[in-house]
């Protein structure tokens, strides 16, 4: 309503009043309320404070034209119901007599921090005099404000700098976008309406929500690197304050991969786990895939079969792991007491056991009757058979079918009164075990379990325990129950007789065949069927009673291999697995980025302390899961070769005694002399024991064993070998056995071997003692030891002992003169081969001891004998030494001189007490016979030579042997 037509309504509101009035009336002053519209819409600009209502805001009265009653003197807001009781708004009166007012703010308005306001207003009239005395007000109204926006704030990019890599050779409908806001309220000002690439001249445009793409196909070898400037506009057409820069790398064409495969690693030994693929990823080509599972593979071609034990054979394995005494080898080594095993066909191993090898056919081991009393091997309800296979199934060109079973050992043991049977086949992938508790009763059980391990053609370790009628089954260190238990019903007994077989099973067929077995001359010729194909070692039988648990995984705990480093940070979706020879490691995802980060922590452990060096190949294999299974990518393999380094060798140093000697009953006496009383073994290489881990099964305590033992040493004669007529080496077998150890004693060498701790070493070693048969005209001898450790890896330094044997003097012995004064040279130095053999034959020592007369006589003979003979070799000793100083011999040479040197004989004294010798012939004794022989004795009152008491040694001046008259 406007201002005219209200201004009207007002005036013919008077008229009326006037006529209708009475002279009373103008006492009836401020009868009616003020009125106003009940709603009203406004808008204000946030840069000004006036309202714009719709319609005008008017208060109407009916008491007008009267003076005061009715007229407008103002208007009051109040708060809407958020409001909050504060309304950043007024109402004022601009005329009186038309009531027309104005709504304005009271301070400056914000339309992003409050777009709309509402709040109430009502009209109050001025009453019925000055002083507003009865005013009235109308009823109140509501009043609806919203703040228009204005263009104040610029656009603002989200990124500063936005980077990218795309691949070349190809037009992409979208590379990146870019991103501008603007804080303004309203769609107008708020709204990026167009970007715009600042930048001239470059293959790229935007469009008006800004995705960037290429105009041109992307070259890598023109341009690798693109930077441009983008700008945005909002719909007020105000420009962003501040630009955005857009980096694009052009890379070449993608190819799906490894990206960061390093083909040689190499590890110190002592390294602990090292993670193998620290900056490798695998690139996928934005293909979008849904599962990814890469394989690790880890070739251990160092090793003969199951995990590097550092090279020790399968019976060192089992002492190193705790195995109760008591196995019986199948398959030993071929000797004269097992040459059950000579026929068969053996491959080198690098851990020193012997590898057997059947070819279906024709190899069989049979052990011979003999042998089977000897190993006993009533191995009753409760028994552990263990050994290494590497089944070769039957390929296309075999006329077998894989269906054949194929027996790896048949056996019929006595069992106290009665015979029990087993066999131990194979059959496909299938192991089974057909065990026969007595003969008498005809109903065998099987046990049988399917196991890929059979049949993929790798080395396994099998340990069966049997406890019937339970048995367990344990395949490289994993407990495995059988798949399936069965009787086969009444069988026909085999004979009663006890027969073991490897390699195929006896059937008791008449026919005539001929078998390429190891038994010679058997009395009734064996018929053979099933035979086994492939590889065997390791075969034992342990008879009465079953291998801990502890002790089987041992025998196949793995020192080294792969490993994953922190299976907490496995991301979602992932999964690990690790074969228990860890030469396998299989990861599998459904996250590119979550697998990225996982294979970067496989890592490769190994916990020896003499690492194996060499080259272990190293391969992965990957496959891809894709939404488009037709178009999804290959990945290609990978392979390279982790080079362990050579570690630092220990160096084993034994020391003692090295020179010695004794007087020659010592080496007579049953017992004989030790040759090493004061040897001592070290190792520079300290092995520190891991304390954590000695309550681990397997692993750690076979690793600490290994670490402080040596596997053999062994005593030789330097020289020619012993002559056991004469002397022998002597070492208690029964020690060497209680220690689980192995004695070997020819004329050549004495030596022990197995694993064993360096202290049980040394005693045994102390105890070797050297004896010589009574009246052995033997004078000295040398003797070299020598150790090793780590099966031969690391051997110790070359130990030599040189033994002098001290002979009496005394006539019941030796009457011989020259041999007593040969006594008292240095060991080193003794008489010409001339001299060595003129002993003069004695009487028996139960002869009747002469007079003393008789006594002068036989010794003035014996002198003057001495005399001719001594005269003898002066001559040919001066003959000699002509014929060596005309050949120009050295002056260290033997060279008799008669210049210096003086006999005297005192037969009634004892060798011992006239030189101060000791009964044991120590050292020191020796030592100091040696610092006199610089010094002249003085001679003996002349006199006849038969009443000579002495012998005197004179030494020629210059140091030469000692020279006799």
């Amino acid at each position: 309503m406007g201002a005219p037509r209200q201004r009207a309504a007002l005036a013919l509101l008077g008229a009326l009043v006037l006529l209708s009035g009475s002279p009373g009336a103008a006492n009836k002053a401020n009868k009616h309320k003020p009125w106003i519209e009940t709603e009203y819409q406004g808008i204000v600009m946030e840069n000004d404070n006036t309202v714009l209502l719709n319609p005008p805001l008017f208060a109407l009265d009916k008491d007008a034209p009267l003076h005061y009653a009715g007229e407008i003197c103002g208007f009051r807001i109040h708060g809407g119901p958020n409001s909050g009781g504060s309304v950043p708004f007024e109402a004022i009166v601009l005329d009186k007599s038309t009531g027309e007012g104005l709504i304005r703010a009271k301070e400056p308005l914000d339309c992003e921090s409050q777009r709309e306001h509402t709040f109430t207003i009502q009209a109050y009239d001025c009453g019925e005099g000055p002083d507003g005395s009865n005013t009235k007000k109308s009823h109140k109204a509501t009043v609806h404000v919203r703040v228009n926006d204005v263009n104040e704030f610029a656009p603002v990019f989200v990124e500063r700098v936005y980077q990218v890599s795309v691949s070349e050779g190809r037009l992409y409908d979208r590379i990146l976008r870019v991103e501008a806001i603007d804080a303004d309220c309203s769609p107008q000002f708020s709204q990026i309406c167009f970007y715009e690439i600042l930048t001239p001249n470059i293959p790229f445009s935007i469009d008006n929500d800004g995705n960037i793409k290429n105009t041109e196909v992307l070259d890598f070898r023109r341009q690798r690197y693109y930077h441009f400037s983008v700008t945005a506009y909002d719909c007020g057409k105000k420009r962003a304050a501040q630009d955005t820069e857009v980096q694009i790398e052009v890379k070449p064409t993608c190819k799906p991969g490894w990206i960061g495969w390093v083909k040689r690693i190499e590890y110190t030994p002592g390294s602990g786990s090292v993670p193998l693929f620290p900056n490798m990823h695998l690139e996928t080509c934005e293909e979008p895939v849904w599962n990814i599972q890469a394989t690790v593979e880890l070739q251990t071609n160092h090793i003969g079969k199951g995990c590097d034990r550092d090279g020790y054979s399968d019976r060192s394995v089992r002492r190193l792991c705790g195995a109760v005494r008591g196995e019986v080898d199948l398959l030993p080594p071929p000797s004269v007491s097992s040459n059950w095993t000579a026929g068969l066909p053996t491959l080198p191993s690098p851990d020193s056991s012997l590898v057997y090898s059947f070819n279906g056919s024709a190899h069989v081991a049979v052990v011979p009757q003999a042998a089977l009393r000897d190993l006993t091997l009533a191995a009753g309800d409760h028994f552990t058979l263990q050994l290494w296979m590497k089944h070769r199934p039957a390929g296309p060109a075999q006329s077998r079918s894989r269906k054949d079973e194929e027996t790896v050992m048949c056996s019929t043991a006595r069992n106290d009164d009665s015979f029990s049977h087993y066999s131990l086949s194979v059959h496909g992938c299938r192991l089974s075990l057909l065990y026969w508790p007595q003969l008498d009763n005809a109903r065998p059980v099987k046990f049988l379990w399917k196991l890929e391990q059979v049949c993929d053609d790798d080395w396994h370790h099998y340990a069966l325990n049997l406890e019937f009628p339970s048995v367990t089954l344990y395949v490289d260190g994993v407990t495995f129950d059988p798949a399936l238990i069965h009787d086969n019903g009444p069988l026909h007994a085999p004979s009663p007789v006890p027969r073991l077989v490897i390699g195929a099973c006896w059937t008791e067929e008449t026919e005539q065949g001929k078998v390429n077995s190891t038994e010679a001359k058997r009395e009734e010729p064996l018929h053979f069927q099933s035979h086994f194909r492939g590889l065997l070692a390791g075969f034992t039988l342990r008879p009465g009673r079953v291998e801990p648990h502890s002790v089987i995984e041992c025998l196949y705990a793995c020192r080294e291999g792969l490993d994953f480093g922190d299976l907490e940070s496995l991301g979602s979706g992932m999964k690990v697995h690790v074969n228990p020879s860890q030469s396998l490691l299989i990861l599998e995802g459904d996250d590119i980025e979550n697998f990225n980060r996982a294979i970067q922590q496989v890592t490769y452990r190994n916990s020896l302390r003499f690492a194996t060096a060499g080259v272990r190949p190293l391969k992965i294999s990957t496959s891809l899961r894709c939404f488009s299974e037709e178009g999804c990518i290959s990945i290609r393999d990978v392979e390279g070769y982790l080079v362990v380094l050579q570690p630092d060798a220990p160096q084993i140093t034994l020391t003692g005694m090295g020179h010695f000697a004794r007087p020659a009953t010592e080496f007579e006496s049953p017992q004989g002399v030790p040759l090493f009383p004061e040897l001592h073994i070290t190792c520079s290489v300290s092995h520190a024991i891991n304390r954590a881990s000695q309550g681990m099964e397997g692993g750690a305590l076979m690793s600490d064993a290994i670490a402080h033992t040596l596997d053999g040493c062994e005593v030789s004669p330097v020289g020619e070998e012993l002559d056991l007529r004469r002397e022998e080496l002597l070492l208690d077998h029964e020690i060497v056995k209680e220690k689980g150890l192995e004695l070997v004693n020819t004329t050549a060498y004495l030596a022990v071997s197995g694993p064993e701790s360096i202290s049980v070493y040394e005693d045994i070693l102390r105890s070797v003692h050297y004896r010589l048969s009574q009246g052995v005209a033997l004078y000295e001898r040398k003797f070299r030891l020598s150790c090793t450790e780590m099966n031969g890896r690391y051997a110790s330094n070359e130990f030599t002992v040189e033994v002098n044997f001290l002979h009496s003097v005394d006539g019941q012995s030796h009457p011989s003169h020259l041999l007593s004064s040969q006594q008292f040279m240095h060991p080193s130095r003794h008489l010409p081969a001339e001299l060595a053999g003129h002993n003069v034959p004695l009487e028996h020592r139960n002869s009747v001891i002469p007079g003393a007369a008789t006594i002068i006589i036989v010794v003035c003979v014996g002198f003057l004998a001495l005399m001719v003979v001594l005269g003898i070799f002066r001559i040919r000793s001066i003959h000699r030494r002509g014929t060596k100083e005309r050949a120009g011999s050295k002056d260290g040479e033997i060279d008799w001189d008669d210049s210096a040197l003086t006999i005297i004989v005192n037969p009634m004294e004892s060798y011992e007490s006239r030189h101060g010798v000791s009964v044991d012939g120590s050292r020191e004794d020796l030592e100091e016979e040696d610092g006199d022989e610089d010094e002249e004795t003085p001679e003996s009152p002349p006199g006849d030579a038969c009443d000579d008491q002495h012998i005197i040694l004179k030494t020629d001046p210059r140091g030469h042997a000692p020279r006799r008259y």
